[in-house]
């Protein structure tokens, strides 16, 4: 990874709409999924956002249906749609590795009917992806585990497939090589522990709002391996697999800078950013 802004990597440059996803999923999902602008807008401030850039990218998530307008008890704020909780719990057990079982041996096939004009066929490549679903051909994808979205990311786009769900003749780590990029994908992993290991040694928690954002922008950065990579099982992964190391640099920093962020949120959230009462 080359150097970004003030000597960092390039992956801490975070859109707004990009740091709001990271943050409901990241945080917010646990604590009702809402917060009011007001408290966004402060979150978000040690990342470098103002207001107006905070209000367009929310604007967007509405329109897009992942954010619903909501009035809380401390004014107006947002909470999360139910498409929005679905892809943010499916990204977050790919992300914190939670929910993922061992891997029983079965493929999850799916097999388009008429493939889509080039536009909307890009479109559905990236969505297939992010729910970690590997190409074989033009019209076929894989995937270790069947996913929730699938049959509103298939609906969206108009499409009908065929689905199977069983295991394969044959090779399944020859499968797994042929679906997904595992050689440029373990670079990737040995570039982010490359460029990330220095960087979160030098954050030492003593300033909440620099672990928050610190902390937000490896979330960030990790989370860019949701596209690429599926969470394949062990077995189907070369020897010296460098996603192994690079989880645990991921999940060291986040717990011991937890305490900090957790510190910053609390104090952002009650300064007029509660959540809704579950009362």
């Amino acid at each position: 990874m080359a150097p970004g802004v003030g000597g960092l990597p390039d992956s801490t440059v975070v859109r707004a709409r990009s740091a709001l996803f990271d943050v409901f999923g990241g945080h917010l999902r646990q604590r009702d999924g809402s917060a009011t602008i007001a408290a966004l807008v402060r979150l978000l401030e040690p990342l470098g956002f103002g207001a107006p850039a905070i209000r367009t990218a929310v604007s967007r998530m509405v329109r897009q249906g992942w954010l619903t307008p909501v009035r809380l008890h401390e004014g107006p704020g947002y909470a999360l749609t139910g498409r929005g909780q679905r892809r943010l719990d499916e990204a977050g057990a790919r992300i914190y590795r939670t929910g993922l079982s061992t891997w029983d041996g079965r493929w999850h096939v799916v097999a388009l009917g008429e493939p889509p004009p080039r536009v909307a066929r890009e479109r559905l490549a990236s969505s297939l992806r992010l729910l970690g679903y590997g190409p074989l051909g033009s019209s076929t994808w894989v995937s270790p585990r069947p996913s929730a979205e699938l049959s509103e990311v298939l609906a969206a786009e108009g499409l009908t497939a065929r689905v199977f769900h069983g295991p394969q003749d044959g090779s399944d780590a020859e499968l797994a090589a042929e679906a997904w990029d595992l050689t440029g994908l373990g670079e990737a992993y040995r570039g982010f522990l490359a460029a990330w290991a220095p960087v979160m040694s030098a954050v030492d928690g003593s300033d909440p709002a620099e672990a928050f954002a610190a902390s937000q922008r490896l979330l960030h950065a990790w989370r860019k391996f949701l596209f690429v990579d599926p969470g394949l099982p062990v077995e189907l992964l070369p020897a010296d697999w460098p996603g192994a190391a690079a989880a645990e640099l991921f999940d060291t920093h986040t717990a011991r800078l937890a305490p900090a962020v957790t510190e910053f949120l609390d104090g952002c959230l009650r300064r007029g950013g509660k959540q809704r009462s579950t009362a």
